[in-house]
This record gives C-alpha cells, sequence and structure tokens, in this order.
C-alpha cells in the first residue's frame, strides 16, 4: 500500500464520502416522498392517472441511468431561455442538482413499483374487515393496509438503498466529485491503480454498514410477527 498517496487523498476522499453520502440519502428520501403518490396512482381507477403513472415508471426503470442522467445535465442546456424564465437554471446548470434530480426521479418509479407490490400483497380481507367497522377507504389505506404494506417492502426498499449507493457512482461522469468522482482524480494525478482499489473498499464498507443497519431496522420492526403464535 502507498501510504504516502493515501495520506495525501484521503482528506478528499473523505469529501468525496460525504458527498455519495448526501446524494444518497436526499435521493432516497426524496423519492420516497413521490414514490407513494405514484404507486397509490398505478392503483388508481382513473385510467389518466394509471396510465401517466405507468409510463413515469415504465421509462425510468426501463432505460439506463446514465443515459438519464446525460438526458438531464445536457439535455437542461438545449433549454436554457425556458429555464431562466421560470428562474430554474440556476439549479439545472448545477452538475450536482441534475444529478440529484436524476437519481430522485430514478429511485423514485424503482420505490413505487416496491411499494404497489406490497400494497397488492397484503390480503383482500383486510380491506374488507375495515369497511365492517366502518373505516373509510382513505382511513383503511392509513391505518390498515400501508402500515402492513410497508412492512413487506422493508428488504426490497433496502435493496434498492444500496443499488443507489453503487450507482451514485454516475455522478461522477458529469463532473460531480462524489467518492468515485474524486478517485478518477486522484488516479489521473497519480496514475496509481491502488485509488480504485481504495474506493471499492470503501463503497464495499459502505454497502456492508448499510445492509447490517438495515437488518437491525427490520429486525426491530418485524420483532412482533416473530413473537406471534
Amino acid at each position: 500500500m502507498n501510504v504516502d498517496l493515501f495520506l495525501r487523498y484521503a482528506p478528499r476522499l473523505a469529501d468525496g464520502v460525504l458527498v455519495t453520502a448526501e446524494l444518497v440519502v436526499l435521493s432516497v428520501l426524496i423519492g420516497a416522498v413521490i414514490a407513494l403518490p405514484i404507486a397509490l396512482a398505478r392503483l388508481s381507477g382513473n385510467r389518466l392517472l394509471r396510465a401517466a403513472a405507468f409510463a413515469y415508471g415504465y421509462f425510468f426503470r426501463g432505460t439506463p441511468l446514465l443515459a438519464q442522467v446525460f438526458l438531464v445535465y445536457y439535455g437542461a442546456g438545449q433549454f436554457r431561455a425556458e429555464l431562466e424564465a421560470v428562474g430554474l437554471w440556476t439549479l439545472f446548470r448545477d452538475a450536482f442538482f441534475c444529478a440529484l434530480f436524476t437519481f430522485t426521479l430514478n429511485t423514485g418509479a424503482y420505490q413505487a413499483e416496491i411499494l404497489r407490490g406490497a400494497i397488492l400483497a397484503v390480503p383482500r380481507g383486510q380491506w374488507e374487515a375495515a369497511e365492517a367497522l366502518g373505516l373509510k377507504r382513505p382511513a383503511t389505506l392509513l391505518k390498515v393496509i400501508l402500515p402492513q404494506a410497508f412492512i413487506t417492502a422493508l428488504r426490497p426498499l433496502g435493496n434498492e438503498i444500496i443499488l443507489m449507493i453503487k450507482a451514485s457512482a454516475i455522478a461522477s461522469v458529469i463532473t460531480v466529485f462524489d467518492l468515485m468522482g474524486v478517485t478518477r482524480l486522484a488516479f489521473a494525478r497519480s496514475f496509481d491503480f491502488e485509488v480504485y482499489l481504495w474506493a471499492a473498499a470503501i463503497y464495499l464498507a459502505i454497502v456492508e454498514t448499510m445492509r447490517r443497519g438495515w437488518d437491525r431496522l427490520e429486525t426491530r420492526l418485524t420483532r412482533h410477527l416473530r413473537m406471534a403464535p
């Protein structure tokens, strides 16, 4: 191990980890906010809502994330006048925002599909029992269906977060200095392939920490199921 090289770039790598964490956390959280309405739209009786939600998910789950990032980052410049007119150009000229915007839409589509499947997995009898108790449909969804659906969705949601951690490296191709962006910079200056081994080890550590933390969360939230007779 080249200790001198590691010590030289360790602070930059630490900054890159923080940028990666910020990018992933924000995109996953904002994606979760838009995922539930999209999932409910997919289950709606309104054909227009269903079609719009399906088209959104179909595009973002059916095309490469790299292509989506390029589409937003380079495509925004084609609409500079329109974006300046509505005061959004300041955001879309920033590489970090473009990556965050794209990642949010991408993970929102996947999370919506996960939630849709989890809602459908709740037995129909739960709806009928709530109706028999006189609960309105919104109350049934909020108090009966969604809590059960979220338990079912925990494992695939954890997998989606892990995938986003690894996919965040794509942001480096549009000059975002996340962990991979800093690694590429270090390699360009040192020509020492070892820096990529450091990056791989750091990504592995982040993913393993996330996996263990999510396992504990899942264990805690489902402990009542294991205790049931």
